[in-house]
């Protein structure tokens, strides 16, 4: 609830700097020199990338709170029960040992978004957040394109001439481990 909360907090903080900042612009523009038209649409692209910035991020969480959401009606959301140092990390080659069963269920099942999402938090609690975000965001992927009915396979299908999209890279160590 609490990084729910400072979330929500940040966007505020973040959209109201971008309308500040957004109404800057526009006055730079009206202003009507080539300068300031100039300076004024250099200006209006900092909050055109912020909200984008902002909308994604909003997404990948919103995503991956719903995946977390359906595996943990499942029964299949890991448990944290990781030993943590007295600052709360949690201690580093615990999370390895973890890492270590999440990345060989990832390889032995590839295509299933739950162990991709086991895998992004794996990742999370070693400390590597980049990957962790991939995995997370393989996950989402993954769970996008399943089939409506389980009895139904995806293949992969591509235009003639072009082959078919290639399976992303088996997971790797945590970047610090």
């Amino acid at each position: 609830m609490r990084a729910k909360i400072t979330y929500f907090i940040t966007a505020a903080v973040l959209v109201f700097y971008f309308f500040l900042v957004g109404s800057r612009g526009v006055m730079l523009i009206r202003h009507g020199t080539p300068v300031t038209v100039t300076f004024g649409v250099a200006v209006l692209i900092l909050p055109v990338i912020g909200v984008w910035f902002l909308w994604k991020n909003t997404q990948f969480v919103r995503r991956a709170n719903a995946l977390a959401a359906e595996l943990d009606a499942e029964g299949g959301l890991p448990v944290d029960d990781l030993p943590r140092a007295p600052s709360g990390r949690i201690e580093r080659d615990a999370a390895d040992a973890v890492f270590t069963k999440r990345r060989e269920e990832a390889e032995d099942a590839p295509d299933d978004w739950r162990t991709w999402f086991r895998l992004a938090v794996a990742y999370q609690d070693a400390r590597d957040t980049p990957r962790a975000r991939k995995a997370m965001q393989r996950a989402i992927a993954l769970h996008k394109s399943r089939p409506s009915t389980p009895s139904s396979p995806t293949v992969p299908t591509s235009p003639p001439g072009e082959s078919a999209p290639s399976s992303p890279a088996a997971p790797s160590r945590p970047s610090g481990a």
